[in-house]
């Protein structure tokens, strides 16, 4: 009886943390197994894969796999848990994995083949079609997909944890890839399968556990991330006791501060007051917008920071002393909204809806201001979309539409303000995500990790230099599978003009070069797949194929070019700087009349448009501006014109020659 109340207990917190009885036959079975066991899943070929669980603690029970037909007896410890290695075969299936602890559960349809880790942000996150957009040639692809039910995928959920956990969440377990399923599967990863399955007929599984918009140190265990003090009080709050509610506590008081300090550095700033925000303020020199639009497309092109808006409404008396809504939604990125002077409300969230309660103390008879100044991190900004109007606040028939004609002033550009905090839910915050999608996976038997990740650490490129190093070694600890495969994706073009001359992207592209020099990793480079205008490119089918390159001939020992010219060292030659590079397979080329992307630069760091000229496996970089060169870069921009390759087909990686980590 004591044995079975232990058990209940465990049983119970199981299925709270999100556990699933993953069992067809027998729903009420005393095998439990984690979420990333399931019919159809794949387990890794010529190897001992752990089986893992919980059980009644003490309980014996017995394990038959059918690709032998071999009985593995186990015993559940005091605490109900359980783990064994069990032997794969060369890869093939379907087969069956049996569990009779006097109740019978069995897993079906389950593949022996590759195995491997999908992660990242958005762009690996991206499903072939839906919210980020479809990939190209979706119509194809989804038919196409018929033919890969060798192809299993397995999403893992979205979730944060403060303390490491031991289970993940999914929703319905491993996927069978068809003209259906495939729609939600990682386009990214799921070309990268279809390469290796093309190539090798061995079947092939993904686990997917990918997070748009998310950072490297989200991703990274604390242990790890305790050697950069950046992140080492964070994860010290952590492991001491940290809770949600801590930190909303925390962020309700970071957030004012950074409104604080926005208010000392705006223009409308004078005297101790706001005064842009006043209801006297005469804003009759003010430009004009109609509202709701993006401030882009409205005449304001190129700018990011904050940006003031003014509207005067006429109150009847009706209405006068009584508490008012302001509603408002799509306001990209954030907001502060003042009614008469007063602030109102405030969000740091884009795209949110808000409503803020006026107090009827505010409101006037006849005329009174409504001034909101909006913060814009980058790309499109402003109040861009419905409802925009006020109401009662306990009357929703009665309405005043704000839309229209509003006047409007820039306040101050984004690189002269402040960022605001992480939100206090949001996922960005180290170590959450590896806790909650990471740690409960690391005893499941993989081949290897693609990842493609970076966009959202480019504002901090140089740490990436070894923030992501950390993750990967961290990652290959954490499995304990030695230095297995790391293959990832160099940033893509983005980002139609560079005016003022971008350098955050070019910078974290070069931070992920660098990475190369951990053993076993690779890079496949998309500077040539981008789109100017999409930070989703819909390219996805030749980052799979460049991916499933490295694998191919790194991994599965193919003999083939997987790489595109990559710097290795440079020679100065009186005017002229020669370049050497690895990966030149077949011969440099340039696509189209001359190379371009190449500037160089003299002692004095300033650098120039260059003339490159290939000459067999090296290029002769020089310019009449540059009398003494020093340093040449190839493809520093976001959106670089650049045109290297080697006979292969494949880009050259964007590249420096210096290390003037203050020249961006």
């Amino acid at each position: 009886m004591i044995a079975k109340s232990i058990y209940n207990k465990i049983f119970s917190r199981i299925l709270i943390s999100g556990f699933f009885l993953c069992f067809i036959s027998v729903c009420s079975a005393q095998v439990v197994l984690p979420a990333c066991f399931t019919d159809n899943m794949v387990l890794q070929q010529q190897t001992k894969v752990n089986l893992w669980g919980y059980e009644i603690p003490g309980k014996h029970f017995t394990i038959l796999t059918s690709w032998n037909n071999k009985s593995y007896h186990v015993n559940a410890d005091e605490y109900g848990n359980w783990k064994i290695k069990v032997r794969t075969p060369v890869y093939g299936g379907p087969y069956t994995i049996t569990f009779n602890d006097g109740k019978i559960s069995t897993l079906k349809n389950v593949l022996i083949g590759e195995v491997w880790v999908c992660s990242g942000q958005s762009n690996m996150e991206m499903p072939l079609t839906g919210f980020y957009g479809d990939v190209l040639n979706l119509q194809h692809e989804l038919t196409d997909a018929a033919n890969y039910s060798e192809i299993r995928m397995l999403k893992i959920d979205n979730k944060t944890s403060f303390t490491p956990l031991s289970n993940v969440q999914t929703k319905g377990g491993w996927a069978v890839c068809n003209t259906q399923t495939v729609r939600d599967f990682s386009a990214v990863a799921y070309f990268f399968a279809k390469n290796l399955f093309a190539r090798k007929h061995i079947p092939v599984g993904i686990i997917n556990s990918t997070w748009g918009g998310t950072v490297a140190e989200a991703w990274t265990s604390g242990r790890a991330l305790k050697t950069m003090s950046a992140f080492a009080s964070f994860v010290n709050a952590a492991e001491g006791g940290l809770t949600q509610q801590k930190l909303d506590a925390w962020y309700q008081t970071e957030v004012r501060r950074w409104i604080d300090s926005i208010n000392a550095k705006d223009p409308g700033f004078l005297q101790g007051k706001l005064r842009w925000a006043e209801p006297d303020f005469d804003d009759s020199g003010w430009q004009k917008m109609m509202l709701p639009v993006y401030w882009e497309q409205a005449g304001v092109a190129g700018y990011d920071g904050t940006m003031w808006f003014r509207k005067k409404v006429i109150i009847p008396a009706a209405s006068a002393g009584r508490d008012l809504n302001l509603n408002m939604g799509g306001i990209d990125d954030y907001d502060v909204s003042y009614f008469n002077g007063v602030e109102i409300g405030h969000t740091e969230s884009f795209f949110y809806k808000r409503t803020y309660t006026i107090p009827g103390n505010l409101v006037k008879t006849g005329e009174n201001t409504i001034a909101i100044r909006v913060f814009d991190n980058g790309g499109l900004g402003g109040i861009n979309k419905g409802p925009l109007q006020l109401s009662l606040g306990t009357d929703t028939t009665g309405q005043l539409d704000l839309a229209g004609q509003w006047v409007y002033q820039k306040a101050r550009v984004l690189t002269l303000l402040p960022q605001p905090p992480a939100l206090s839910n949001s996922p960005n915050r180290p170590t959450l995500i590896y806790n909650a999608m990471i740690n409960p996976i690391l005893p499941y038997t993989i081949k290897g990790v693609i990842w493609y990740q970076g966009e959202s650490n480019a504002d901090r490129a140089t740490q990436y230099r070894q923030l992501f190093p950390l993750l990967i070694n961290d990652w290959r600890q954490k499995w304990g599978e030695g230095n297995f495969p790391f293959y990832f994706v160099q940033i893509a073009n983005y980002a139609a003009t560079d005016q003022p001359p971008a350098a955050d992207w070019p910078a974290l592209r070069d931070a992920q070069l660098s990475t190369l020099t951990v053993p076993n990793t690779g890079m496949a480079v998309t500077i040539d797949i981008g789109d100017a205008s999409r930070i989703h490119p819909q390219n996805k089918q030749e980052t799979g194929r460049r991916l499933a390159l490295i694998a191919l001939a790194k991994t599965y020992g193919e003999n083939i070019s997987c790489s595109g010219p990559i710097y290795k060292s440079q020679v100065i030659k009186g005017n002229k700087i020669e370049l050497e590079f690895t990966h030149t397979d077949k011969g440099l080329i340039a696509k189209g009349d001359t190379l371009k992307g190449f500037t160089i630069a003299g002692a004095d760091k300033k650098f120039y448009p260059a003339r490159a000229i290939i000459s067999g496996n090296k290029v002769a970089v020089s310019s009449g501006d540059v009398a003494n060169p020093v340093a040449v870069r190839y493809a520093w921009a976001n959106n670089p014109f650049c045109n290297l390759y080697n006979g292969a087909n494949l880009p050259a990686s964007p590249f420096r020659t210096d290390d003037w980590y203050d020249i961006r």
